[in-house]
């Protein structure tokens, strides 16, 4: 059943979700990285909560105009207006006040979603919300979606995502170096409220699928789970795009499978697993490709330290030391050291002695910083400043058995 899902053999409905949720994942996950880069994540949270007053007010003003409560349009123009009235709270707190971002993000994420609750729980006493069903979008909710409902997710989408794209540059330059893109020409305030402002309509376009609640992890861990993979700012947005993508997409297939399954949860759960499969795979950043390196270092360390007591004539007597000395070829079974092992550890000897003529001399003196005792020399000075060093210490020593 579940490849039947993500083949899009589950009917009209399934398809119209899982692609209205695979489009989402791209842009708000693309969209979402530049708040990540900010470090201004949490802004999402306060505008995500922020919407749910303006969907219950949109709802009641929707029905005394006549006309049906539950139009998505207008339950989404009501939430962008009432996440709008949360951003610019947030950002004239910052600023007009002695509150700390995250301060100003608590009051005003708790003051909204208060009053949000508040007018829900009025809308469920009348008789024209008791089957509004405008819960579910604290958690989303696909079921009977319409083919209208998922052309309006796919357009806002698209568009959140075109425009992210466009203004990718300043919005980079504003998160790694916001002095810097003043200098140059770009307005930090204008580039950041841009920025909250696509994901301000994200999150409005999310509500439906992954409700309020769930479209923060939908913003957020897409762009973290990126970031494990590359350390360029574009690639991480283009591949937090793909994970969100791929998130929305499976999630949706998975809970066409089962009515009972949530959507929005499981994309987000699923948006996880890919978080933790790259937090332990990543070839860059990942936990076990940092072990791996730390494994690595560790046994240069052990090598070079068991080849200098080696030539100084001083016994090893750590069993990894030897263990390796005698894999590479540099110590014999009887524990004598072997021809390989009297030119390596020679080596090893000249290069702490040029290293030491580096830290002697005034001009070359700041390059002795790069030595971190493992630095190979001859990466760090050129052909010419080797040989003037060679010149001052004199002539390569052996090492005696």
């Amino acid at each position: 059943m579940l490849r039947d899902a993500l083949l899009l053999q589950m009917g009209y409905n399934a398809t119209l979700v899982a692609l209205g949720a695979a489009s989402l994942g791209v842009a708000a996950g693309a969209t979402g990285t530049f708040l990540f880069l900010r470090k201004r994540s949490l802004v999402s949270d306060a505008i995500s909560h922020a919407t749910l007053p303006g969907i219950g007010l949109a709802f009641l003003v929707m029905v005394a105009l006549g006309g049906d409560g539950r139009w998505l349009p207008g339950l989404l123009a009501g939430s962008a207006l009432s996440a709008l009235a949360g951003l610019l709270c947030v950002t004239w707190l910052t600023r007009h006040t002695r509150l700390a971002e995250d301060a100003a993000i608590g009051a005003v994420l708790s003051v909204f979603f208060g009053a949000g609750i508040v007018i829900l729980t009025v809308i469920q006493t009348l008789s024209s919300g008791r089957q509004a069903g405008l819960e579910t979008f604290l958690l989303g909710s696909t079921a009977g979606m319409l083919f209208s409902d998922a052309l309006t997710l796919a357009i806002g989408g698209t568009l959140v995502l075109a425009l992210a794209l466009l203004l990718r540059r300043p919005m980079i330059q504003v998160a790694f170096d916001p002095g810097y893109a003043e200098t140059a020409g770009t307005s930090v305030s204008r580039t950041d409220f841009l920025t909250m402002a696509l994901v301000m309509a994200i999150t409005v376009v999310g509500l439906k699928i992954v409700g309020l609640i769930m479209i923060v992890a939908l913003l957020i861990i897409p762009a973290v789970t990126a970031r494990f993979w590359t350390n360029r700012a574009e690639y991480v947005v283009a591949l937090a795009g793909l994970f969100g993508g791929l998130a929305g997409y499976v999630g949706a297939a998975i809970s066409a499978t089962a009515p009972a399954l949530p959507t929005g949860p499981i994309i987000v759960l699923i948006g996880f697993v890919l978080f933790v499969v790259s937090l332990l795979v990543a070839p860059g950043r990942g936990v076990l490709a940092a072990a791996l390196r730390y494994r690595r270092f560790q046994r240069r360390v052990h090598l070079r330290q068991g080849l200098i007591s080696l030539a100084q004539g001083q016994p090893v007597y750590e069993r990894l030391t030897r263990r390796l000395l005698r894999r590479e070829g540099f110590l014999r079974a009887d524990n004598v050291i072997t021809d390989a092992g009297r030119a390596r550890a020679a080596k090893i000897l000249r290069d702490e002695a040029r290293w030491q003529a580096v830290r002697r001399s005034d001009s070359l003196a700041p390059l002795a910083m790069q030595d971190n005792g493992m630095t190979d020399i001859a990466s760090v000075l050129t052909a010419d400043q080797l040989a003037e060093i060679d010149r001052r210490i004199g002539g390569p020593k052996g090492v005696t058995p």
